[in-house]
């Protein structure tokens, strides 16, 4: 069953999170992530507006998403936006 990582990040320092913004994507594509949103338009239809930037990834096991959080690739790319990005990141189980 697919599952999906959802972050949500405050940036601080837009221009300096391109390093992070790079780094990122070859390792969603290494532990089997697909990007589905990626900093796009948002709209806040219920609850306090939300100007945090929202990524969402498609894995295909919740273990899948687990594996590439922990993974000694994506730790390196968090380190490239610490001081720059406070991020929530959390994974849930889709239905399908």
């Amino acid at each position: 069953m697919a599952a999906y990582l959802i972050a949500r990040l405050a940036v601080s320092e837009p221009e300096a999170l391109a390093g992070y913004l790079k780094a990122t994507p070859p390792v969603v594509a290494k532990y089997r992530g697909t990007f589905i949103a990626r900093g796009g338009a948002t709209v806040t239809f219920e609850g306090p507006q939300e100007n945090r930037r929202i990524v969402l990834i498609e894995f295909p096991t919740l273990d899948d998403a687990k594996v590439f959080y922990h993974s000694p690739q994506y730790a390196a790319a968090r380190k490239l936006r610490e001081g720059i990005a406070v991020a929530e990141l959390m994974a849930v189980d889709g239905v399908r």
